[in-house]
């Protein structure tokens, strides 16, 4: 095993509830806790989605070979460098489904529904087969037709993770059923020109019209596989990203943790521990992730003010909902490539954005657009103010800055 509790990801059945989860302070079952905590999420408006690991565990192997993929000499195959899981067998060498792998899928899909769940994302969809989910989905959407599907897919990973992986496309999986993918946001830090915003932004916006059922990507900055913000630019980028999640017009994506600054920078890595649950004795992490391999502490970080920005941002996105999600997205012209200024645009509305995208330095650039300052706007979010020039706008931008701007005339 990965770390000393069991990866999350490294499933060892699909009709329970992890019985670690259990609280001993009260006399219900681990699973009626579950169904509690759906119930009280409800209470609050909230939508609860469980993660379904796409592969199964050394223990789940002991018990049941028959859902795995087995080399020529027997033994289960490690999809890339998931050292402690293995690949399940989606199909059967005449290519029919394995039905034992899917009748298990079944019963993991009624233990959901039992517990009034409302959805899952289903992690690395793409190494099992199209057939396979229309299948599963079609099962599901028969006691549930609101029940969502979120498939861990992209148009940026189009390789399997194996030679042994099946491998189904992000658009083949829309097509089987899935409601949402991942937009391949998590490449947005390595981006250096706003074309390549505006390419991932026109890709996802045609793709959803595609269909005549909704979908819609996630707006994936962070997720529990990239560096938390913090680490990765410092706290003006954490707030950059958040802001971004309320301008653009998918679906916001959060990991717990970046409303304090998290940096998963854990002071027991990769140390040896004094007590295990597996065969494992040291605290395997991944720098600057989530610790899913361990017991480890709830989220906490030196940014408590990004929980402020992340509800204000929030709420600007529900105000500002129509133009935010329907209204068109124009490039602006800066003297500055460093710097992405664009607005998202309706009949009678306007946000406007201008943000740095060096991570280290100040940044200098010249907006001219007339029409917007004219109008009036009110200041969302603006720490650096402009000088204006010749009916000219120039801005000195910190670091990651980002301003939003916006007017209703």
């Amino acid at each position: 095993a990965l770390g000393t509790a069991g990866s999350l990801y490294a499933l060892s059945g699909f009709d329970s509830i992890n019985s670690q989860l259990d609280v001993n302070d009260n006399n219900m079952s681990v699973y009626n806790e579950f169904k509690t905590f759906v119930s009280e999420c409800h209470k609050r408006d909230i939508r609860v989605i469980v993660d379904l690991p796409s592969c199964g565990s050394y223990d789940l192997f002991l018990k049941n070979p028959e859902l795995f993929y087995l080399k020529e000499n027997g033994t289960p195959v490690s999809p890339s460098d998931w050292l402690d899981v293995f690949l399940f067998k989606t199909q059967n060498p005449d290519g029919t489904l394995n039905e034992k792998l899917f009748n298990s899928h079944k019963t993991f899909i009624d233990l959901m529904l039992k517990a009034d769940v409302d959805g899952i994302r289903a992690d690395v969809a793409t190494i099992k087969p199209y057939e396979f989910w229309r299948k599963l989905i079609s099962y599901t959407r028969a006691f549930d037709t609101n029940f969502l599907f979120l498939a861990e897919a992209s148009n940026s990973w189009m390789k399997p993770p194996c030679k042994e992986c099946v491998f189904t496309t992000y658009d083949k999986l829309l097509d089987a059923g899935f409601d949402g993918y991942y937009g391949s946001y998590f490449n947005y830090k390595d981006w250096s020109d706003i074309k390549d915003l505006k390419k991932q932004i026109m890709f996802d916006y045609k793709l959803s019209t595609k269909y005549k059922e909704r979908k819609s990507a996630i707006l994936s900055f962070m997720t529990h596989d990239e560096q938390s913000p913090v680490l990765i630019g410092g706290y003006n980028y954490a707030v950059q990203i958040i802001w971004l999640n309320a301008v653009l017009p998918f679906n916001s994506y959060f990991v717990d943790g970046i409303q304090f600054g998290d940096e998963f920078l854990y002071s027991y890595a990769n140390k040896k521990a004094d007590k295990t649950y597996t065969d494992n004795l040291y605290y395997y992490l991944h720098k600057g992730k989530p610790d899913i391999f361990n017991f480890s502490r709830q989220p906490e970080g030196n940014f408590p003010q990004l929980m402020k920005e992340i509800k204000y941002s929030n709420e600007f996105k529900n105000y500002a909902f129509t133009v935010v999600t329907k209204g068109s997205f124009n490039t602006l012209k800066t003297n500055n490539k460093s710097v992405f200024a664009f607005e998202r645009k309706s009949s009678d509305k306007t946000i406007f954005v201008i943000l740095n995208k060096d991570r280290t330095k100040k940044q200098k650039v010249t907006i001219k657009n007339n029409n917007f300052y004219k109008n009036g706007y009110t200041a969302i979010k603006e720490h650096s103010k402009p000088e204006i020039k010749n009916n000219k706008y120039v801005y000195e931008l910190e670091p990651s800055e980002i301003i939003i701007l916006y007017s209703e005339k």
